[in-house]
């Protein structure tokens, strides 16, 4: 299967401090690709040293097969991506007409028609000066300025923080017709609902290592069940993780049969109970208890 991203043993310090270690993943062709973590985990220098934005300290990047050596080369694998940091900086003054179209000019394309038709759907107003907007509404000429000049590779760092619902209902589409036209998708972020609906596989990363590269079904399937008991203190003989007593009952993270904890809740003094999938700090933590993480 052809690898549009294939990322080996990447390394990036910032002096003492770590920014990822020895990180190894690689992405196939037409693929939507999940990049998880909590905030600081290492996702944007990833990126960032992905595209060349910062030089590696070890490890090797290719992205469409190659390693650009010249500044000719960078710039023609750049002219294939689009790219969405995770902070939107735009000059000030600039109205955001001017800002997306001093964007497309970068690329030497006619991106008119498809500028349109992002800003119709999107619901931005292209008149305003982009002093003058919402953090979302800077979000919405951020995902413009990535997605008009029809790339065959998106790398978007955190997209949809400050995008109210119906906007991110809308990104989303957006990106699922990109990538039934041929496109490649590379999607930071640290919500773990909008990757697990929308990607094919992610890696998880934290404190600046891969945890797990799989399938989404894997990932979230492998994670323990967020467990909360009201009305009794502890349940005995069984494998919890993260125990916390609560004032009227106990919370954990549990991976094990349901029959064997409805068993073992069976004889106490339960008055209810909830079991939901866990957020992704609970999942990472559940990684790390099972000794998964890389090192």
């Amino acid at each position: 299967m052809e690898k549009v991203i294939d990322i080996r043993d990447l390394t990036k310090y910032y002096g003492k401090h770590k920014g990822v270690e020895h990180l190894t993943l690689s992405v196939n062709r037409q693929e939507i690709y999940g990049f998880i973590g909590p905030n600081g985990a290492g996702k944007s220098t990833t990126i960032r040293t992905m595209l060349g934005l910062l030089k590696e300290d070890g490890g090797t990047v290719e992205i469409f097969g190659e390693r650009p050596e010249t500044e000719r080369e960078k710039k023609e694998m750049l002219s294939r991506i689009g790219y969405m940091p995770s902070e939107a900086f735009f000059y000030s003054g600039m109205k955001v007409s001017d800002v997306l179209k001093f964007s497309a000019d970068f690329y030497r394309k006619d991106c008119r028609e498809e500028r349109g038709q992002l800003c119709e759907r999107l619901k931005l107003d292209v008149k305003k000066k982009v002093d003058e907007l919402s953090l979302g509404n800077r979000k919405k000429v951020s995902i413009v300025c990535a997605l008009q000049h029809g790339a065959d590779l998106y790398v978007l760092d955190e997209p949809t923080s400050g995008l109210d619902p119906l906007m991110q209902r809308e990104f989303f589409r957006l990106l699922k017709e990109k990538n039934e036209k041929g496109a490649t998708i590379f999607l930071s972020s640290h919500v773990l609902g909008e990757v697990e609906k929308y990607c094919h596989r992610a890696a998880v990363i934290r404190d600046g290592g891969i945890v797990m590269e799989d399938t989404m079904e894997h990932i979230c399937g492998s994670a323990a069940k967020r467990v909360t008991v009201r009305g009794i203190s502890g349940v005995p003989g069984l494998p919890l993780t993260d125990l916390r007593v609560l004032e009227d009952g106990v919370t954990f993270l549990y991976r094990g049969e349901a029959k064997r904890l409805l068993e073992a809740l069976a004889p106490l003094p339960v008055t209810d109970l909830t079991i939901t999938e866990p957020d992704l700090e609970e999942t990472f933590l559940h990684f790390y208890a099972e000794g998964k993480a890389a090192r």
